[in-house]
């Protein structure tokens, strides 16, 4: 166990990586460990956590019958975070909550930007716009060869899964790049998804806790 010491001030907190890399558990260990050492904490995804974003994510993961070219694509994305930020992380951080959100713009210049093919430097400058600035104060990148984080993945693939390996080598490569622009080292951490559930879990509280 880590015994660290700390004061309990809001935080923003994304976990982010590529699918199957074990985001979900990760998400809820910290969630409790953060609730147990006396944080109020409010987990959210992007997109997601709005009525906006529910029914957008629908379009985004599972209706593949609707084509959507990679600008609207992005922009979906952009907009699903707009509401987010608007309706519950600002609202959630002005009340003193620690906020622990699955995914968050990072995701989206990876995703459509350093996979996709769209300009990465575009969407990092839309992407300030929809957010109105907000960034996270820690943002954890959960590092996972994409062969390996495919064969976790139990449940059946989304839209965007089954752009297949290359696609999210891609991806994994974008994380490891973009991440960098959020700023210092003490912004951003990444950890290596390959160690067992414990171990990836008490580096992340190292780090958030630091």
């Amino acid at each position: 166990m880590v015994h660290v010491t700390f004061s309990r001030r809001r935080m923003f907190i994304s976990l982010d990586g590529v699918d199957g890399a074990g985001k979900s558990t990760q998400i809820k260990l910290l969630c409790d460990a953060l609730t147990a050492r006396g944080y109020q904490v409010a987990p959210f995804r992007d997109p997601g956590s709005t009525k906006l974003g529910e029914a957008v994510r629908e379009i985004l993961l599972h209706r593949e019958d609707i084509p959507l070219a990679n600008t609207a694509e992005m922009l979906l994305y952009m907009a699903c975070r707009a509401q987010l930020v608007n309706e519950q992380l600002n609202p959630a951080l002005q009340s003193g909550q620690t906020v622990v959100c699955d995914r968050f713009l990072l995701a989206n210049v990876v995703y459509q930007g350093s996979a996709g093919g769209l300009d990465v430097d575009a969407l990092w400058s839309v992407g300030n716009c929809a957010t109105g600035g907000l960034s996270p104060d820690k943002t954890i990148v959960l590092d996972l060869d994409p062969e390996v984080a495919f064969n976790r993945i139990q449940r059946g693939q989304d839209r965007l899964e089954k752009r297949g390996l290359d696609y999210f080598r891609k991806v994994r490569i974008g994380f490891l790049t973009e991440v960098k622009k959020l700023g210092p080292p003490s912004c951003y951490c990444i950890v290596d998804a390959s160690q067992s559930i414990e171990s990836v879990h008490q580096n992340i509280l190292e780090y958030v806790f630091a």
